[in-house]
């Protein structure tokens, strides 16, 4: 029982430890991906969808 015990603390300590780091990573990432994307600018076009010539109608 002491065993399980000690082996359940030691992965839940374990687990613990990389989600700290998993964590501290993803902010990081997160604000130099930020960062990036306000500095670039997109000149990506959005084409409206045809649905005159399409042989499919919407259900709903």
């Amino acid at each position: 029982m002491t065993t399980f015990f000690t082996i359940l603390l030691i992965l839940i300590g374990a687990n613990g430890l990389f989600m700290v780091f998993s964590l501290g990573n993803f902010q990081m990432g997160f604000k130099s991906h930020k960062k990036q994307a306000s500095e670039t600018t997109s000149n990506s076009k959005v084409y409206p969808l045809n649905e005159l010539s399409s042989k499919y109608k919407k259900a709903i």
